[in-house]
């Protein structure tokens, strides 16, 4: 049994808030976090350009100013140990991370979806737009991993094509097949929690 991940969604509140962002060094590359002042991730990807992840922030959470601290600061501790426990081969450590998200009501349903798919086990899009309650929603659910901001923390990765193929990722199909395959081998040689 796995532990349920902390939820996406929250009150959009406009620029009330700052933000703290720092790099990691990641077998992917560089690996940037945003998080709120409460530690939630806001946007996250494998760019060393934190302004290219707050302009994916939704406009009512994105934050009024965002400061770069080193990996050790505490407003960046919780998604630093995750990111780094899943390097590690902890692939289940993201889903205790929070996530800060906001969209309408079904995206945001997708998104916590999305956090419940078991890593080493990848879904459809067929399959997610079924998990999410709308079967025949299959573009609204590649649109949830379109809009997705906080890659990795909100596993978008881990959904494929109906033929099985990789499809899109925001960071480019090396890095994806490099999660799946990172999943796939921790997963065979840990049990599920």
């Amino acid at each position: 049994m796995t532990t349920a991940p902390a939820p996406t969604t929250t009150t959009a509140t406009a620029g009330t808030s700052p933000a703290a962002t720092t790099t990691l060094t990641t077998p992917d590359g560089p690996f940037t976090v945003v998080v709120d002042a409460a530690g939630a991730v806001l946007a996250s990807g494998w760019t060393d350009e934190p302004a290219d992840l707050v302009a994916l922030v939704h406009p009512g959470l994105r934050p009024a100013t965002v400061s770069p601290v080193p990996d050790g600061d505490p407003a960046v501790a919780t998604a630093v140990a995750a990111v780094r426990a899943y390097y590690a081969g902890d692939v289940r450590a993201i889903d205790a991370v929070p996530v800060r998200q906001a969209s309408g009501p079904y995206r945001a349903h997708a998104w916590d979806v999305l956090r419940t798919v078991e890593p080493g086990d990848p879904v459809t899009y067929t399959r997610y737009a079924e998990l999410s309650g709308r079967p025949a929603a299959v573009r609204a659910a590649a649109g949830a991993c379109a809009m997705n901001a906080a890659a990795l923390f909100v596993p978008c990765h881990r959904v494929l094509r109906t033929d099985g193929s990789l499809g899109g990722f925001r960071y480019g199909l090396d890095v994806k097949r490099s999660l799946l395959d990172r999943e796939a081998r921790a997963t065979v040689s840990a049990p599920a929690r």
